[in-house]
């Protein structure tokens, strides 16, 4: 095989069929979920051909500006959805900051690095590799950001008390908070850890997956697979330290008091 399969919109609505089937099925059972997967998947085709059509533009005009401003609509977007998964009661401007500020630095940085060493596509933000590769790397860190994020401040709220009595008897902010944040990070990390720990033995990733329907050699295409997992990991594992760390810093002050009021409403 040497190049991909069209795929016909007659295609796409045999695979809608078998969403379609399920909502009857959900009618019929009385499960209920059928509105939610017939707006899920309006959503998936709507955003992602809105998407391909916007792609199409900016690959032919292969502008970094244009390129850039389509990796910071969506890392604005993916630090929306960090706050969107907190409980209520936060104070959403501080916390977007967080995500914000942790998500856009390490995206970046690890983008960068792997545009111009593994990668070197000339020019290294060709439109075609700089966008799918934050893209992926983007969705990790957001989930990984998110999940550290939530953990900790339910944690954090669960412990208050025996936080406050820690600072009382003189324990610095690091004693205090550091096992806290190693549990954030644990928790979201994990799905990153279940996704290298499964590869190629369970399931075959969908970058590797993809290729190789496109006729890629399926040795290369692991070893794409690799550097891709290594990548999203590696950016997933500093995103979950980086929110923890910022998130500790603004609910403590410089004389390690507890100040809950800093991130929660009263």
């Amino acid at each position: 095989m040497n190049g991909y399969i069209h795929l016909s919109f007659i295609d796409l609505s045999l695979a809608t069929s078998l969403l379609l089937f399920i909502t009857i099925l959900s009618m019929v059972l009385s499960i209920g979920i059928g509105r939610t997967v017939i707006i899920a998947a309006t959503r998936l085709v709507l955003q992602l051909l809105l998407v391909g059509f916007i792609l199409l533009k900016v690959f032919a005009l292969q502008s970094f500006w244009y390129s850039l401003l389509v990796v910071i609509v969506m890392m604005l977007a993916a630090s929306r959805e960090i706050v969107a998964r907190l409980k209520s009661g936060i104070k959403w401007r501080w916390t977007l900051g967080i995500s914000g500020t942790v998500t856009g630095i390490v995206t970046l940085i690890v983008s960068f690095v792997a545009l111009n060493t593994a990668l070197r596509p000339h020019p290294w933000y060709d439109a075609k590799y700089f966008i799918p590769l934050t893209g992926m790397i983007l969705g990790n860190v957001m989930s990984a950001a998110s999940l550290s994020l939530k953990g900790l401040l339910d944690i954090i709220q669960r412990e208050q008390r025996t936080i406050e009595a820690r600072l009382a008897l003189g324990y610095t902010r690091g004693e205090t908070f550091n096992p806290l944040i190693r549990q954030a990070v644990v928790i979201g990390i994990m799905p990153l850890i279940n996704q290298m720990s499964a590869a190629g033995i369970v399931t075959l990733p969908g970058t590797m997956s993809g290729q190789i329907l496109a006729g890629i050699n399926p040795f290369d295409a692991a070893k794409y697979q690799i550097l891709l997992m290594l990548l999203i990991s590696s950016a997933g594992i500093l995103a979950a330290i980086g929110v923890s760390f910022l998130a500790v810093l603004r609910i403590t002050d410089h004389r390690d008091r507890l100040r809950i009021d800093h991130l929660f409403k009263k």
